[in-house]
């Protein structure tokens, strides 16, 4: 894969935000050449500015930061000395001395060219340390002086804004409880880009061992103990750590699939790898619709696993790095990357996105919207038309370093980020203001799929629809050597699931799901294929007191229809039921009807008359007593049974 060669000096720290493999790019900024004209006259400064460079090349800063520091020893008037060290501190992330070194060096010239150099390093230089008043009177001299280069422009009124931002808002903090994780945790020089999977057990992210070519990046796993800290972490898999950079990953639902950047010599692209059992498969790359010649990093899974957003430099963008999304093809495949447009992208760079598992509010990282300086988290929300404007979550969250990698919890009151800490990065977790909650929250819904006479896991696909709009959410299949399954429900609908395997009956579920969040354990036993095997149709549903099917009732005889063409040597019967009130023969006749109402839509719908039967029993067969309004709604139902 070609690159241009800032994307080369990136590749050096694969999965690393930006602003880090800006220290680097550092290195390379300008200088003054050794042949123009120097301001000192002492050969002896000059000796020690030259040794300096030879150190600053090769990245040996501190040798190059002495020799510096004894050139202005020499000459206290040593401009360019001043100037050079100015970015050496910045490029050792020393940003306070940086910033004093290269106002020295400003107060030593007149040249106009030379100060709107200084007047550029030092509006973003006081930025970066929260000093907003100096960086917006620096950012005013450069936008007056320069009139020709669009781009540095465009990047000093960004400074601007972001210094007027933040003094507009320097009183208005939000009560964010924030604290590190344990040492436990974070006990690497570098760790960041962390993910959570939906019981929040599991905290997957990547670990840096150093900012150079040879340190390598790889990703980890800790899980949460009894008592709710986290264990010791360790290497996620052989098979996904190798001898390239791994990192920046995003997990499924239910665990088993893991999307991950991987970045060699020549670029970042992204892979999957899923997991059977406790075992981790070869990654496989998504492909040439998701990855580009570009850098792509950084995926974020939606819980339905449908959507996959990710970061990428790839031409077509709105700036530097955007963020970009693929759906998920009917075959597993990815449809061609389409990027999430200008309401999130700007002219600038957008990283980490993370889509919450209600599938509504992308948090992402910026740093050419309205903020702190830096990258600082955002939130929108997703809408008919596209997204709203993106939200900055405020102090103390966001500040003048770096903040990224946002994820929330279910409930969105609890997240985990990654936060500048010196020259590297630390895992944090903060609760989330009331004000700052998103609306619609999620639930999860867990268990294992058995076969009801042996109780052996079984392998089922499984389908979540939302019956509201009558739509296949997801589709997705329990692990085939525990059974195991896990999926999301976003709050405010009324979902269907279905699980399905060869050669047992189906089972059919149905969840109505309010504000509040909860976590479910539903166990499933699928009996075999055998005479007198039954099912309840839990999402067959009737007006009360008449027997005409409702219109949610669609995604349910669907399902029969298809049971009955896979398997057209089976005969089955369709049985109506109600609860004890009201007479008897009231009963038993409105549950004939009801019965029948369905036999007739799947003779509609293309099953033939000598595969299907049906009958009312009324409250005969009752399975919970009628003391409760609970109770009699699980014996009003239709049955399902091999005849």
């Amino acid at each position: 894969m070609k690159r241009k060669s800032l994307d080369i000096v990136l590749c050096v720290c694969a999965c690393l935000p930006v602003r880090q493999a800006f220290v680097i790019i550092l290195l390379l900024f300008p200088l003054y050449s050794n042949a123009q004209t120097l301001s000192t006259k002492s050969k002896r400064a000059i000796e020690y500015y030259t040794q300096a460079d030879n150190f600053r090349v090769r990245g040996q800063l501190t040798e190059a930061i002495a020799l510096l520091n004894q050139a202005i020893e020499k000459d206290r008037k040593f401009e360019e000395a001043h100037f050079r060290i100015g970015l050496t501190y910045r490029s050792a992330g020393e940003l306070n001395k940086s910033n004093q070194s290269l106002e020295n060096g400003m107060a030593l010239t007149t040249n106009p060219i030379k100060l709107k150099n200084y007047f550029y390093l030092l509006a973003e230089g006081f930025l970066r340390v929260g000093n907003y008043s100096k960086s917006l009177a620096l950012a005013t001299r450069f936008l007056t002086s320069e009139k020709f280069d669009k781009k540095k422009i465009l990047q000093v009124e960004v400074w601007k804004k972001q210094s007027q931002y933040s003094l507009d808002n320097a009183d208005r903090k939000f009560d964010y409880q924030i604290k590190p994780l344990s040492d436990t945790v974070n006990s690497f020089p570098t760790q960041y880009f962390p993910t959570i999977t939906p019981d929040e057990n599991e905290l997957i992210f990547t670990v840096s061992f150093g900012m150079t070519a040879s340190d390598n990046e790889e990703i980890f796993i800790t899980k949460k103990s009894e008592n709710g800290s986290w264990g010791k972490p360790i290497p996620i898999s052989n098979q996904i750590n190798t001898n390239f950079r791994e990192g920046a990953s995003t997990i499924s639902a239910d665990g088993r699939l893991l999307i991950f950047t991987i970045c060699g010599y020549q670029g970042c692209d992204l892979y999957q790898s899923t997991k059977l059992g406790s075992y981790w498969s070869k990654p496989a790359s998504l492909g040439t619709n998701v990855n580009s010649n570009g850098w792509d990093a950084q995926p974020a899974l939606s819980a339905d696993g449908n959507l996959l957003f990710f970061v990428s430099s790839r031409s077509g963008g709105f700036g530097g790095y955007d963020i970009w999304y693929s759906t998920r093809n009917e075959d597993g495949t990815w449809a061609k990357a389409v990027n999430a447009g200008k309401t999130i992208n700007t002219a600038f760079d957008e990283l980490a996105p993370f889509i919450h598992s209600n599938g509504l509010n992308l948090y992402f990282a910026s740093n050419g919207l309205p903020g702190f300086g830096g990258y600082d988290i955002y939130m929108s929300e997703r809408v008919d038309f596209g997204w709203k404007d993106p939200i900055n979550l405020g102090q103390p969250l966001n500040d003048f370093t770096d903040q990224y990698s946002f994820v929330v919890n279910g409930k969105g009151d609890f997240a985990y980020y990654s936060k500048e800490q010196g020259k590297g990065s630390k895992i944090y977790s903060t609760t989330i203001p009331a004000q700052l909650q998103i609306k619609r929250k999620s639930n999860i819904v867990r268990g294992i799929v058995v076969d009801a006479t042996t109780k052996n896991p079984l392998k089922a696909k499984i389908e979540l629809h939302d019956l509201s709009a009558n739509k296949l959410i997801s589709t997705f299949t329990s692990d085939s050597t525990s059974g195991s399954y896990l999926f999301v429900l976003p709050s405010q609908s009324d979902y269907a699931v279905h699980a399905n395997s060869a050669g047992y009956l189906f089972a059919s579920l149905n969840f109505n799901v309010a504000d509040e969040t909860s976590e479910k354990i539903v166990n499933l036993e699928l009996p075999p294929i055998a005479k007198n095997a039954e099912v309840t149709l839990k999402n067959i549903f009737f007006e009360f007191d008449k027997y005409e099917l409702s219109e949610k009732s669609t995604v349910e005889l669907e399902e029969v229809r298809n049971f009955l063409k896979v398997n057209p040597m089976l005969r089955v019967e369709i049985g109506g039921h109600s609860d004890n009130v009201g007479s008897e023969k009231y009963n038993q006749q409105l549950s004939e009807k009801r019965a029948q109402e369905v036999f007739n839509h799947l003779i509609l719908s293309g099953i033939p008359k000598t595969q299907l039967a049906f009958k009312g029993y009324g409250s005969s067969k009752p399975v919970a007593n009628n003391n409760s309004e609970e109770s009699r709604a699980l014996n009003r139902r239709i049955s399902f049974i091999i005849l």
